[in-house]
């Protein structure tokens, strides 16, 4: 069952790269949306987003376990949640998609509050809780950027 988990932490492995580990799964994040997008099926993106959510608790949890600490560099399952809060139901093109990818990278690095507070829940909850409040400041930049700037983000 571990190596289910390792493939879910890492999604494919995309976290093991040696360097910036956290920006290869936030683009592999992207990509995901864009799939789920790309099917025209408006269902697909928040399920997808729950489904991420619930595996990537458990798959976290079990990354913390194996590496011995808390927030393994290589568990970038919470970057794809947290690159799906920052675009969920937004219409970007790929330019919004763009912005939207250094929005979250951004508030993913600087951590605003509650981000660094929610990183203490217990287990793989504070691994993914500290990404998904960071992508709901990245979802708020976008919409107020979507509002201000439309033809830039849509």
């Amino acid at each position: 069952m571990r190596s289910v988990a390792r493939f879910v932490w890492t999604v494919g492995y995309s976290g093991l790269v040696p360097v910036a580990p956290g920006t290869a799964g936030s683009l592999v994040g992207l990509g995901l949306v864009m799939l789920a997008r790309a099917a025209e099926q408006p269902w697909l993106e928040p399920l997808g987003l729950l489904a991420v959510l619930a595996v990537g608790v458990w798959a976290a949890g079990v990354a913390e376990r194996h590496y011995g600490r808390e927030d393994p560099g290589a568990v970038v399952i919470d970057e794809v949640a947290g690159m799906s809060v920052t675009l969920l139901g937004i219409p970007v093109g790929w330019g919004g998609a763009v912005l939207g990818f250094l929005a979250f990278r951004l508030f993913d690095i600087v951590k605003p509050f509650p981000a660094r507070s929610a990183e203490r829940l217990p287990g793989g909850w504070g691994v993914m809780a500290d990404d998904v409040v960071a992508g709901v400041y990245a979802y708020a930049t976008m919409r107020v950027l979507a509002l201000l700037v439309p033809s830039v983000v849509l």
